[in-house]
């Protein structure tokens, strides 16, 4: 493995009950609030009220930004932007999903920055500082609960790009009680499920020798939530169910599972630029991508790394195999599952035809010729991957 070095400052405060420590953890950081949020599913499910009766224990004056996209957009940091500096916001206060959190992250930096946000999402400048936010999530997937990175969507120049800003954009503390995702429906969840097993396998496809440990995290989670995922999916009023789905989603993109190497990440290059021309749900689009990458750099060089998965993970018999044909029948066996736990498995199930893929390809080289570190993918794998998924 790589030499590295480990970092991660935010406070996982996790279980059930755990919004009684919101006050405290507030009130070191000052009290007029910024609170972001979605769509209103938090006033529906009562999360809402129970943040601001949180909040009224410390007197904390509150702001409210709502309505954060699916996937954020830049618009909608901007705003936030603007209340920070307008009002003289201390501490946001994001309550939600992955995309919630995406977009406080943005919020937090543009706060303290005459810069536009955008031109720090792109990389044209660089962030500084941010202002102190925190977490309270409501949905297993994305593991921005604990992480430094964002994705923001440009809809009038159909980009969307994920950044960091280290060490500024890591959460001060994430509260997860898995009582609060009990409502997630049932699309969402598998949107979930897909998304956080993705996240493992963009890790899980490196070059790097010598990573038997990070590889056994890694096939781990995996194979938890494969386990997991049906039993869920059967009784959504799981408790114990929730509690793991939940847990795995944030381990699997915290950093630990990748110490030591640089994973792969370009599948998720590709959905961005197919959310960023149609604005399908992440997890979705995960889902039908993932399989088509896989069959598309699957070679003679690489193939005991899709091997080591389709026996460890998927309980694929080597026998009388050839490596090639046990690598495919695991990559299969990924695709069959998401079939069979209700993901999308087409572009066509989201209405995407051929008349996109030029443009869609074009946006996976935006930033750069090349894309991926497991292996090197151009414009034209971009087509042809897009094609193969449709």
């Amino acid at each position: 493995m790589d030499n590295f070095k480990y970092y991660n400052p935010t406070k996982l405060i996790f279980g059930k009950g755990q919004l009684d420590t919101l006050p405290k953890e507030v009130e070191r950081y000052g009290k007029k609030v910024l609170l972001v949020y979605g769509g209103g599913s938090i006033k529906r499910n009562g999360i809402y009220d129970n943040v601001l009766e949180k909040l009224s224990e410390i007197n904390a004056e509150v702001f409210e930004l709502s309505g954060v996209e699916p996937n954020p957009r830049i618009t909608t940091v901007r705003k936030g932007v603007e209340i920070c500096k307008n009002e003289g916001i201390e501490f946001i206060l994001a309550v939600g999903g992955g995309s919630t959190i995406d977009c406080t992250k943005a919020i937090a930096v543009g706060a303290k920055t005459d810069v536009d946000m955008w031109d720090i999402v792109t990389k044209k400048a660089r962030a500084k500082d941010a202002l102190p936010f925190g977490t309270i999530l409501t949905i297993a997937a994305t593991g921005s609960e604990m992480n430094a990175g964002s994705v923001i969507t440009n809809w009038e120049t159909n980009e969307k790009h994920g950044w960091n800003a280290i060490p500024y954009t890591f959460p001060k503390f994430s509260i997860l009680d898995p009582e609060h995702t009990m409502s997630v429906p049932r699309d969402q969840t598998i949107y979930g499920i897909v998304d956080m097993m993705s996240h493992v396998l963009e890790h899980y496809f490196h070059q790097t020798p010598n990573t038997p440990i990070q590889d056994r995290f890694c096939e781990g989670i995996l194979t938890t939530v494969i386990e997991t995922a049906p039993k869920l999916l059967e009784n959504l009023d799981s408790y114990e169910h929730r509690e793991t789905i939940l847990l795995a989603g944030t381990l699997a993109l915290n950093n630990m599972l990748n110490m030591g190497y640089a994973g792969d990440w370009a599948t998720h290059n590709l959905e961005h630029a197919v959310s960023a021309v149609h604005d399908i749900p992440h997890g979705g689009g995960l889902a039908i991508l993932f399989p088509h990458w896989m069959r598309h750099v699957l070679d003679d060089e690489n193939v005991h790394r899709f091997k080591q998965l389709a026996e460890n993970v998927f309980h694929v018999d080597p026998s009388n195999k050839t490596d090639k044909q046990v690598a495919l029948e695991g990559i299969d066996r990924l695709s069959e599952f998401w079939k069979s736990i209700g993901a999308p498995s087409r572009l066509a199930d989201y209405d995407i035809d051929e008349t996109s893929i030029e443009l869609m390809a074009e946006k996976t080289v935006v930033s750069r010729p090349q894309f991926g570190n497991f292996k090197k993918l151009t414009k034209q794998d971009s087509i042809e991957i897009f094609k193969a998924s449709l």
